[in-house]
């Protein structure tokens, strides 16, 4: 039997896009367009696209990739051919195993039925006999959190318990492949880690996951390896931090200064060896900042800060509240200085970013979000956005005393 559990060979997926006549006015010109040939075939010209071109890797059992790409980059289109929800306009594609796709979570579930009732019906249309519901049916109903629900109309649902209902219908199918597209939106965050907690242990348990998603540290969590596209090709095949750091490549580098008085020239990040964005949790980092001006501007301090996959602020410090004074620059001088960090960071990925901002007057002439990206790795069990560096010191089981056997 073949290694390969997924692969696209040489696919290309070409769409029209549609036309929609909302009045007479708008009808009446487009039937006249179409008598003469040569306006159609001009028209079907401008109307067509190739969503993909030339898409083509592979995947083996029991192996976890992650796609990763803007929106418009085919993402979804390639899960699709995947599924055989579409069929290529060229190429091929292989599946060897049993398949199951989170690409629409919700998508077979009937609107009268019961949550109770849809748990059947998905579940068939995914694949599953009634047999493997009836032994599954507290799981998923576990998983879902919906257990005061679970007998009401999902008309009556919200859009949010309408997804996890999906989700932990399709998270326990057990299949052999399982494609999944951009399902961590579902529910709050709680939910969210549970369908993360979901895909390592169908990962451990040696199944195939092809996984797309916008949240970049769960990818780098899941996914050793990714294939990066941009307007319907591959750009990268390669462990998924060298695919990270390729995509958000154009978003780190540094944008226009305009005419800023003041603005910031160069951030680099290094360790020892020279300049890097992949540290191991605990390593020391320093951060390298230049700042170039226009005009004199004084009483300046440079600020840089750290956030995490929800772009949710981690860290922030400056020269001036680490103790430096303010300072004041002019055209043809350039301010240099340098941080000295300790990357105390979870596993995951995180934007380090940096500005120079006058602290008396609250202002921010110039700023990097994000000046740079760090991909952090840690084989520690610890996940979120820090890391304590956790020891156990003492475990065990003792005897409860008399007194307090009493009182129970």
């Amino acid at each position: 039997m073949s290694d390969v559990a997924l692969r696209m060979e040489h696919v290309y997926k070409k769409f029209r896009k549609g036309e929609t006549y909302n009045s007479l006015r708008d009808l009446l010109p487009a039937l006249t367009g179409k008598m003469f040939k040569a306006q159609e075939l001009d028209s079907r010209d401008k109307r067509e696209f190739w969503a993909l071109q030339d898409i083509s890797f592979e995947v083996k059992h029991g192996e976890a990739m992650g796609i990763v790409g803007r929106n418009g980059a085919g993402k979804s289109t390639a899960l699709k051919i995947l599924s055989r929800i579409m069929k290529p306009t060229k190429g091929r594609m292989v599946v060897n195993g049993r398949l199951s796709a989170l690409i629409e979570v919700t998508a077979g579930f009937h609107q009268d039925l019961t949550g109770r009732e849809n748990i059947y019906l998905h579940g068939t249309i995914l694949g599953m006999t009634r047999r493997e519901i009836d032994a599954k049916l507290d799981q998923i109903i576990a998983f879902s959190g919906l257990e005061e629900f679970i007998d009401t109309p999902v008309k009556r649902y919200s859009s949010g318990m309408y997804a996890r209902l999906g989700f932990s219908v399709a998270a326990h199918v057990d299949p052999e492949v399982l494609i999944v597209d951009e399902v961590l939106s579902v529910g709050d965050y709680v939910f969210q880690q549970r369908c993360m907690d979901r895909m390592r242990a169908i990962v451990a348990n040696g199944t195939t996951l092809l996984f797309v998603s916008h949240n970049l540290k769960a990818v780098t969590e899941i996914c050793p390896n990714s294939v990066l596209l941009e307007h319907g090709r591959v750009l990268a095949i390669d462990n998924t931090d060298a695919v990270v750091r390729k995509y958000l490549s154009d978003e780190d580098k540094a944008g226009e200064t305009g005419n800023r008085p003041v603005y910031i020239s160069s951030v680099k990040v290094r360790d020892l060896a020279g300049e890097q964005s992949t540290f191991e949790s605990g390593e020391t980092a320093w951060v390298d900042i230049e700042v170039m001006a226009r005009n004199t501007t004084e009483k300046l301090a440079v600020v840089i800060w750290l956030l995490d996959h929800t772009e949710y602020e981690i860290f922030n410090t400056s020269t001036e509240r680490l103790g430096y004074p303010a300072f004041t620059i002019s055209p043809g001088q350039v301010y240099k200085c340098s941080f000295e960090i300790k990357i105390n960071l979870a596993h995951g990925t995180f934007g380090l970013c940096a500005a120079v901002h006058r602290y008396d007057i609250q202002k921010t002439y110039d700023k990097k979000v994000p000046a740079v990206t760090l991909f952090i790795g840690s084989t520690m069990a610890v996940r979120g956005a820090v890391n304590c560096f956790p020891k156990i010191i003492e475990s065990g089981l003792s005897e409860i005393r008399a007194e307090e056997t009493a009182r129970l």
